[in-house]
C-alpha cells in the first residue's frame, strides 16, 4: 500500500491536453496541481475579482481533497501565483477563511500571466493523512497479510498467516 499512487481528475478541459492529473496521493501525501477558479462547465468563476477567483480556486481544491479522502485541514503547504501583487489583501483574506483554523505554510509569488488571460490567480496545495489502512482499501487490493497483524495487535493476539 505505500508504494501505491493514486491520481485523481477534475474533468477540467486542460487535464488530457497537458497530461496531468488534478491530484496525485502517494501513500500519505497528495499533492494539488495548480487550481483556478473554473467551475464545472470549465468556465472561469469571477472575471476581474481577485478575492472571487480565489475562493473559487480553493473550493476546487476543497473538492479535490474531498475525492482523495480529505480536506483543507489536511493542507500543509500552499502556493499561490498572483497576476497582480498588489491585490495581495484579496488574496489573503480568501486564504485566511479557508486556512485560519490549521494555517499551512504558504508561498505568493506574483508571475506575468497564467494559462488564460481572465486568470488571476493559481494555487496549488500539498496535503499530509496516514496512508488509508488495508480495511478502507479498494475491494480487491487489500492486502490480507497486513490486515490479519492489525487485527491481531488490536486484540493482542500474534496474527498467523501464511507464507
Amino acid at each position: 500500500m505505500g508504494n501505491e499512487i493514486s491520481r485523481f481528475a477534475s474533468g477540467a478541459p486542460w487535464e488530457p491536453i497537458f497530461g496531468y492529473s488534478r491530484a496525485v496521493r502517494a501513500g500519505g501525501w497528495l499533492a494539488v496541481s495548480g487550481t483556478t477558479s473554473f467551475d464545472e462547465r470549465g468556465l472561469i468563476v469571477g472575471q476581474g475579482q481577485m478575492y472571487v477567483q480565489a475562493r473559487q480556486a480553493i473550493a476546487n481544491i476543497a473538492a479535490a481533497l474531498e475525492r482523495a479522502g480529505m480536506s483543507l485541514a489536511n493542507v500543509v503547504r500552499t502556493r499561490m501565483f498572483v497576476t497582480d501583487m498588489s491585490r495581495f489583501a484579496e488574496v489573503a483574506r480568501a486564504h485566511g477563511e479557508a486556512f485560519s483554523a490549521n494555517p499551512p505554510a504558504a508561498t505568493i509569488v506574483e508571475v506575468t500571466r497564467l494559462i488564460h488571460p481572465d486568470m488571476l490567480i493559481e494555487i496549488e496545495a500539498d496535503a499530509y493523512a496516514d496512508a488509508p489502512s488495508a480495511e478502507a482499501a479498494p475491494a480487491g487490493r487489500t492486502r490480507p497479510v497486513a490486515l490479519a497483524r492489525r487485527k491481531a495487535a488490536a486484540s493482542g493476539k500474534r496474527a498467523r498467516t501464511a507464507r
